[in-house]
């Protein structure tokens, strides 16, 4: 492979007319330029300069090899640049991603605070749930996303990647006015086990909160209405049809909505955190990361 070194010499013999000229640019000696012009010649295997006692000038195949040589070197000053940049969130990119509800009570804040301080890191941001998120991350399609674990469901395949805990996130009972407990006190979800139940659209896998936690409690939901978003879902419970599991984050308030703690299963709730590569250094995914905690530890605060 052609020395960027040899070939800064030869295009600045190119632009300056001689090899004293190169050698100023340079900044090393005559005769060391000299001897790095024939080390390029011996490794091309092509004569690039035609020399005599006063002057140098450029043969054919020195004509071409700087043609070519200057684009290189263009281009590698434009690599460094890019690297420097990166390093100093001067430019660079940021991939991210998050499941539904902490998008907006945490990934929002932070990268709208991530965009007014470093303007010219390009960042893109998909809503995505953990079970897409977590291995997308290890392929390299994300840098960083934010992701959720129900204590009861086994671990995800983590291998090359790191896991920042940002919070925990309890499961709350939503139940609609007809079904209101005459009291707020924590509740046993087996009390439930003949309500009608909404749930999220999934039956089987990660996101099948509701059919795990109530075998779980020793029944089997019956869900009669499903949807994805937990609005929606909150929604259903105040028209009356059914009761739901929410993650604390989710809970909005909601006319005819009562949202109780749950005593029975005991320590319901989902563990989120930044998933982001055991390797990965990029000071665009630490600073995102950083983001994030200040805002879990913003939230958390009286």
């Amino acid at each position: 492979m052609l020395d960027p070194r040899k070939l800064r010499i030869l295009v600045a013999v190119a632009t300056s007319g001689s090899i004293a000229g190169a050698a100023s640019v340079a900044g090393c000696s005559a005769a060391a330029a000299s001897q790095q012009l024939s080390a390029l010649e011996r490794q091309t295997g092509a004569q690039l300069l035609e020399r005599s006692a006063r002057s140098v000038r450029l043969t054919a195949a020195g004509e071409l090899l700087v043609e070519h040589a200057t684009r290189i070197l263009a281009d590698l000053e434009a690599a460094e640049q890019a690297v420097t940049a990166t390093a100093t969130l001067q430019g660079g990119r940021l991939r991210m991603a998050s499941f539904g509800t902490a998008a907006a009570r945490l990934c929002m804040p932070a990268l709208a605070a991530f965009a007014r301080r470093y303007p010219k890191v390009a960042v893109t941001f998909h809503e995505v749930e953990p079970e897409q998120s977590v291995p997308a991350v290890r392929a390299g399609e994300f840098d960083l996303a934010v992701t959720h674990q129900y204590a009861r469901f086994p671990e995800p395949d983590l291998r090359g990647l790191a896991q920042t805990h940002l919070l925990t996130d309890p499961l709350l009972l939503a139940v609609p006015a007809r079904l209101r407990p005459a009291d707020a006190s924590p509740v046993s979800l087996r009390d439930f086990a003949g309500a009608e139940w909404i749930a999220t659209s999934p039956t089987e896998g990660f996101q099948a909160i509701a059919e795990m936690v109530g075998r779980a409690a020793g029944f089997e939901p019956r869900v009669t209405c499903r949807a994805d978003d937990y609005n929606v879902i909150l929604d259903l419970v105040a028209a009356g049809l059914g009761v739901a599991l929410v993650p604390e984050l989710a809970v909005a308030p909601r006319a005819g909505v009562t949202v109780l703690p749950i005593a029975n299963p005991p320590r319901l709730a989902r563990t989120i955190h930044v998933t982001t590569r055991s390797a990965d250094t990029s000071p665009a995914v630490a600073e995102m990361a950083r983001l994030l905690i200040r805002r879990r530890h913003r939230d958390a605060a009286p």
